[in-house]
């Protein structure tokens, strides 16, 4: 069994070479008694003397001198193990989530930047409603997750990385919408519950003392444009989105009141990110 760390060693041979427990406390930046009580137990662990004190230096014995030769030559092969080590190119796969709206027209640029940047990192790309990327979050699932306002952050870590301006889209011929009380009831078109936008369109009607007729389940924004160009109901969209979609020329955009028009888009990630994900932080 093993009874010599490198740190013992790494203190051995700082007294060494400073020539005494006071310079090599110095240059560690430890307590001289911390670098005393060390080098005592690394001497019981073998059994054997170390240092021998000539006047008020202290001079090695032969089996320090032994074990000083061993010493630089485990500590050198440690280094070097490091340094190989942290030379690696880091390696995916990196699993993601992302609401549908910012795969779409937030992500495209941002993942080609990344993989030129760092090509040895594969990307797994999963979509879903922010409730649903973030139950896979805390499922193990994924290792980070694009998500809109409101979630619930928990002990979650969270970086603000894209700022949405979210608009309502209607039917061409709709007449203008100030307040969810001019949608008459209508019908929300709109992802599952989970949707972060979703949720923001029903507190807007909440707020106005008003409800929706029914909602609409529909599973992409092609969907919900389509739908709403047909006068099918009324949803919430980023306004970056549109310009992506052929279809958003056949309906008609209204801004939403200032509490609810502007939208963060967070990554969030739990506990420490992984080495492909430190790298995918530093890249955004």
């Amino acid at each position: 069994m093993r009874s010599i760390d490198l740190d013992s060693l790494e203190i051995f041979r700082a007294v060494v070479r400073e020539g005494g427990i006071v310079r090599a406390a110095a240059r560690l930046h430890r307590v001289q008694s911390n670098i005393t009580t060390r080098i005592k137990q690394l001497e019981q662990r073998l059994g054997v003397p170390l240092f021998q004190r000539q006047g008020r230096a202290l001079a090695l014995t032969a089996p320090g001198q032994a074990l000083l030769v061993h010493a630089e030559q485990l500590l050198r092969m440690a280094d070097e193990a490091e340094a190989a080590v942290r030379a690696m190119p880091v390696r995916g796969p990196l699993r993601l989530g992302s609401m549908e709206s910012t795969a779409g027209s937030r992500l495209p640029q941002l993942l080609a930047r990344f993989h030129q940047r760092q090509p040895d990192i594969g990307i797994e790309l999963q979509t879903g409603t922010t409730a649903l990327l973030l139950r896979k979050l805390a499922d193990h699932a994924l290792d980070a997750a694009f998500v809109g306002e409101p979630f619930a952050m928990g002990e979650l870590q969270s970086r603000i990385v894209f700022e949405e301006e979210l608009v309502l889209v209607t039917a061409k011929q709709h007449a203008p919408v100030r307040r969810a009380t001019d949608l008459d009831a209508s019908t929300i078109l709109a992802f599952a519950q989970g949707c972060s936008y979703r949720k923001r369109l029903e507190e807007w009607f909440a707020l106005d003392g008003t409800r929706p007729e029914r909602v609409m389940e529909l599973a992409s924004y092609q969907a919900i444009i389509a739908c709403a160009a047909a006068g099918t109901g009324c949803g919430i969209v980023p306004a970056s989105l549109l310009g992506a979609l052929h279809a958003a020329k056949d309906i008609r955009q209204h801004p939403l009141p200032e509490p609810l028009r502007q939208n963060r888009t967070h990554l969030v990630w739990s506990g420490d990110p992984s080495p492909a994900l430190r790298q995918f932080l530093d890249a955004i």
